[in-house]
């Protein structure tokens, strides 16, 4: 709520290992969302994917039904359209629940996934009900980014106009991740050579922070403007840069549309490599367990980590060793090391 990322960084590292050293598992559930969260937002996608499903497990075994932030985050930058239900069917349960910051939560990174996937109409719909209809600590500071964005692309200047002008009464002078996603929203509503001025300032001020995901979007943004302007050269430079970003996180949604601009622009793009693919079809469950596999943790071991049987275990190795087309512990560690490679 404060845009201070270094003082969320610390915490909440702090705030997982106070609650695993409790032995609590409610207050291990609340830290394990937070801190996944900020491992999204950063676009650690192995970090992001064993918080996921560790806190998945805790509220599995607890019985507990408070929404997956860290989860509907990670969807949004996933991309895929399928997941557009996962966030309807949250936002309905909140709202039952009478959880406003879940149901906001929800509806928010709707608008992030839409944006994606370059369904602007759908995101600005989403983004204006996340920014003007809920009272959520700092959500309507979250939610105008999304919204102006959607607004520009829809052709809605004026919606977009209006959300800039109450931005800054959300965001915190003196911090990089604050000023950085509002140079770049104002880059969005500016015309003619001031726009680059900001989205420079964008790149470099998001650059001093740990946001991968802002940061290769103020790449993306502003490699859709260059092209605008007739700019293929400098274009290609910005939308390559977000193109990999997007891709080693496995933001398939922006990195489609990364790659789109730049075919746009006359460069040839291969599209990603198969393993890859392939690697982004495990669930954050299948992953985890995956990744412990391929650290040598035996399933017994990896059962008391997840609460889980050891014969669960077992049927999710199965059907990681099947979409990853392996058929050992030892081969875990090359098909995984995939995920981290670039287009």
């Amino acid at each position: 709520m404060l845009w201070d990322w270094k003082s969320w960084e610390g915490l909440s590292a702090k705030h997982v290992k106070v609650a695993r050293a409790s032995g609590a598992l409610a207050p291990l559930s609340i830290a394990l969302n937070g801190r996944g969260v900020f491992a999204v937002w950063c676009g650690d996608a192995e970090a992001a994917a064993a918080l996921i499903a560790e806190y998945n497990a805790v509220n599995e075994a607890m019985g507990i039904g408070w929404f997956s932030a860290c989860g509907l985050l990670h969807a949004a930058y996933q991309g895929r359209s399928e997941a557009l239900t996962l966030m309807i069917t949250s936002a309905t349960d909140s709202a039952a629940r009478e959880m406003g910051q879940g149901e906001q939560f929800a509806i928010w990174t709707r608008a992030i996934l839409c944006n994606g996937l370059g369904r602007y109409g759908d995101a600005l719909e989403a983004a204006e009900r996340a920014a003007y209809e809920m009272k959520i600590p700092n959500g309507t500071g979250w939610a105008l980014p999304e919204l102006i964005e959607a607004a520009v692309r829809s052709r809605r200047p004026e919606l977009a106009l209006d959300a800039m002008e109450r931005l800054p009464e959300h965001t915190i002078a003196g911090s990089d991740w604050a000023e950085g996603i509002e140079a770049r929203s104002r880059a969005l509503v500016t015309s003619g050579g001031d726009a680059e001025h900001w989205y420079v300032e964008a790149v470099q001020r998001l650059a001093s922070t740990p946001f991968q995901t802002e940061l290769a979007r103020a790449h993306l943004l502003y490699g859709e403007w260059l092209r605008r302007e007739g700019r293929r050269v400098d274009a290609r430079e910005q939308l390559v840069r977000a193109h990999e970003m997007f891709a080693a996180m496995g933001a398939e949604g922006f990195a489609d549309r990364a790659r789109n601009e730049l075919l746009a622009t006359g460069a040839k793009v291969r599209k990603r490599h198969a393993d890859a693919e392939t690697l982004n079809e495990l669930t954050p469950q299948e992953e985890h367990v995956a990744r412990l596999a391929r650290d040598g943790r035996s399933n017994v071991e990896i059962g008391a980590e997840l609460f889980l049987s050891v014969r669960t275990v077992e049927w999710h190795l199965r059907k990681v060793f099947m979409k990853l087309g392996v058929s050992s512990r030892r081969d875990l560690k090359h098909a995984l090391r995939a995920r981290s490679r670039p287009a």
